[in-house]
């Protein structure tokens, strides 16, 4: 083939076009006082302008809609839509035409077509459509390749390809924190910023937690019997704001009680989000699975489960504690000890035996002490001594109690 031969030009041409919503058309108000210069010209043109809102002429938006005049930017979670068409800008015939699209993104690549199957033929001035959708999950750069194959009336094949090159961008900045209780259960913390140059409505955002918690949702209010969001009736974002999320993770029971299992968990769950943009454009995000840090508890935890908030000063109270050990090969030969403080003191017997407890295993046992001291009073001075190790385990600043003289409670 001769190298100075001009190159043959295609028979077909190829179109791609990104779908998104329209937007609302704006206008800049230009306006004076009758007594001006111009009079009422410039009211009365605002008055006979199509794109203004009547009897509201001076308002920036308008009452129609603006086709999109560029790319625009596409964000993480949104569904990327484009058209597709393939024209035949000759006066042949063309047959056996094969249309493809493929999305390349940094770690694989996507076949978007619809239909795998060739066109058998494409007459003069005729064309092919199609619009391929697909839900952006990585973000970096993205290119949409467009490959068109088929064959001339004198037998040849043609073969060309087009590139479209776009970003997908980050939407919402997420962070969690993590407030792990005495009691098991763990409070989550997820504060959401918008990134993005436009408000979001936020449609939902819910913890899925991991097999072993049941979750609550500490974003409601209750007003009137009825449940009330605490952002209000309009959950919009705006740009650069962040909205805090709350949630409360309780172990299932099968699991409460093997504190074995338990003082291991790091998975906690995962976050679901879902938004929606310019005229209910539809965006959703599943955080990677929310990882913590366990709390260490040593060989033996003890944790409270009952204690009252309120006492009288110098009278005897009740409170349930849990003992558990942490151990999953050990099995301990336990001993109570309780050592009074300046302000609190036990009632009972202190060195008595407990019994062994078998590694992950535990017992609940009650206890009665007085306070001396008014005010917000701490629960200290038990001690278990594991007989096979002598070893002993401190416990102190366990719980705190608001301590209160009787004549006040009476006046109330």
């Amino acid at each position: 083939m001769d190298a100075n031969q001009p190159k043959q030009e295609h028979l077909l041409a190829l179109k791609v076009m990104r779908l998104t919503k329209p937007t609302l058309f704006t206008n800049i108000p230009v306006t004076c006082e009758e007594r001006d210069l111009p009079g009422n010209l410039l009211n009365q043109l605002m008055k006979d302008d199509p794109s203004t809102v009547k009897g509201a002429e001076t308002l920036m938006l308008g009452e129609m809609l603006t086709l999109p005049q560029n790319f625009g930017n596409i964000f993480l979670g949104e569904t990327f839509s484009s058209y597709i068409s393939v024209h035949n800008d000759s006066n042949q015939v063309v047959k056996d035409i094969l249309v493809k699209a493929d999305l390349q993104t940094s770690s694989q690549r996507l076949n978007l077509s619809a239909s795998s199957a060739a066109v058998a033929e494409l007459k003069s001035d005729c064309c092919i459509d199609d619009v391929i959708h697909h839900e952006v999950k990585e973000i970096g750069t993205h290119i949409l390749v467009c490959a068109v194959s088929y064959t001339t009336q004198t037998g040849e094949k043609m073969y060309f390809r087009k590139f479209f090159k776009f970003q997908v961008l980050k939407p919402l900045d997420v962070k969690t924190k993590f407030y792990n209780a005495e009691t098991d259960e763990v409070f989550l913390e997820a504060q959401i910023q918008n990134i993005t140059t436009s408000p979001m409505f936020m449609e939902k955002v819910s913890l899925e937690p991991s097999i072993m918690y049941n979750v609550a949702e500490l974003n409601t209010v209750n007003k009137a019997g009825e449940s009330v969001s605490t952002f209000g009736s309009r959950t919009y974002l705006q740009p650069m704001d962040t909205r805090q999320y709350l949630y409360c993770l309780k172990p299932k029971q099968e699991f409460a009680e093997k504190a074995g299992v338990i003082k291991g968990v790091t998975v906690i769950g995962k976050l679901d989000i879902v938004w929606k943009t310019n005229l209910g454009e539809r965006g959703r995000l599943q955080t990677s699975q929310l990882q913590r840090m366990a709390p260490g508890y040593g060989d033996v935890r003890l944790s409270l489960e009952t204690i009252p908030d309120t006492v009288n000063l110098e009278e005897p109270f009740d409170i349930t504690c849990k003992i558990t050990n942490c151990s999953s090969e050990r099995t301990m030969d336990l001993v109570l000890e309780m050592c009074n403080t300046n302000s609190i003191h036990w009632c009972g017997v202190s060195g008595r035996q407990l019994g062994k407890l078998h590694p992950s295993s535990s017992l609940h046992l009650a206890l009665t002490l007085l306070s001396s001291v008014q005010g917000l009073q701490s629960v200290s001075g038990l001690r278990l001594m594991d007989t096979f190790l002598k070893r002993t385990y401190e416990y102190d600043d366990i719980a705190q109690v608001c301590v209160i003289s009787s004549k006040v409670k009476e006046e109330h």
